[in-house]
């Protein structure tokens, strides 16, 4: 699939430039953040910080309550890690409009445990007044500034940055999952980068006669979504969630929480980082390791439907499902 580069760097231009009224803090990490276009496009409006996150949580909490709209600009971890108090104490206890652009979600970086931010959605989601919003592909880094605006209070964004795919020709709603595949029998719930892999799994389930469906899900609180809720309380065998976080307080938690709300007595299953750090190295190699990729979500898909593979998971279309007898399962009936 083809990729994009640097589009967050091209919409916060566009974005700054429709919204006057926005700033955007840096904590000294301008070019990896791609906040370097907006700063040479408005000066005036931007604010380099330096290595003092927790200082520069408390500057944004503080320019909000001038009729400012802070984007604060960092990766991940030294965020929610750093600054915690202060984003507690001077943003979500006064219910501010500051966005906090968090980069490297996930173990979509190298850097290991220092870098990767594997927990940030369950520490956040734990936060008063505070929204989460998740970019799965460069249509969604398009719109999330937008979203995270409207909100008009104190929002934490998970941000995907370099070569990205376009999955999406529609902006993101705020709160409203994706339908990207209908099916009764099991539902596969994915965001932000996992959302790749699990659509291409997902199309050769369903080329093998397996009747899931799937949902890309980009707001992780509120999630109170009613497509999520319709979806769950129609599907017979299953549920999967898959996330770039760990399986503790993220999107299979909140999912687990729905369920459990409303009544849902099917399985759950959670693919993510299963309460362990993971070390550096590639993306792709990552999500292959601690099994949040496409191949995984085939692998459990066929397992909670009762089939084995038969062939080589890693490539995507070479395996075939096959029933206890060794036929390939073929019809929804089968299954």
């Amino acid at each position: 699939m083809p990729t994009e580069s640097r589009v967050h760097a091209r919409s916060l231009v566009d974005f700054g430039t429709r919204h006057p009224d926005t700033v955007v803090l840096s904590g000294d990490l301008t070019s990896s953040t791609e906040a370097d276009d907006f700063r040479a496009a408005f000066p005036d409006r931007f604010l380099s910080m330096g290595m003092a996150e927790q200082n520069m949580m408390s500057v944004a909490g503080g320019l909000a309550r001038q009729d400012v709209v802070p984007l604060v600009h960092t990766f991940a971890v030294f965020m929610y890690r750093r600054a915690l108090d202060q984003i507690e104490m001077s943003i979500a206890y006064p219910n501010l409009p500051v966005v906090m652009v968090g980069f490297l979600p996930g173990i979509t970086t190298p850097g290991g445990v220092s870098h990767q931010a594997i927990n940030d959605v369950a520490v956040m989601r734990s936060l008063p007044n505070l929204r989460i919003v998740e970019a799965g592909d460069a249509a969604e880094v398009e719109g999330i500034l937008d979203v995270a605006y409207d909100q008009r209070g104190p929002v934490y964004v998970r941000m995907i940055r370099g070569a990205i795919p376009r999955l999406f020709d529609t902006p993101m709603e705020f709160n409203r999952a994706r339908v990207l595949a209908e099916g009764g029998d099991v539902l596969v719930l994915s965001s932000g980068v996992c959302t790749e892999g699990a659509t291409t799994a997902v199309a050769a389930l369903r080329v093998q006669g397996v009747d899931v469906g799937h949902l890309h899900v980009s707001t992780l609180k509120p999630f109170d979504d009613p497509t999520v809720i319709e979806h769950l309380r129609r599907v017979r065998r299953g549920v999967l969630t898959v996330e770039n976080h760990t399986v503790v307080g993220g999107l299979g938690s909140a999912v687990a929480e729905v369920m459990a709300q409303h009544g849902v007595g099917v399985p759950l299953r959670r693919l993510g980082l299963q309460d362990t750090y993971a070390h550096g190295a590639s993306k792709d190699y990552l999500m292959r390791q601690y099994q949040i990729d496409g191949p995984a979500v085939l692998a459990a898909v066929a397992e909670m439907v009762g089939a084995r593979l038969d062939g080589d998971v890693t490539e995507l279309g070479a395996p075939r499902l096959v029933g206890a007898d060794g036929h390939p399962l073929t019809q929804d009936e089968a299954l």
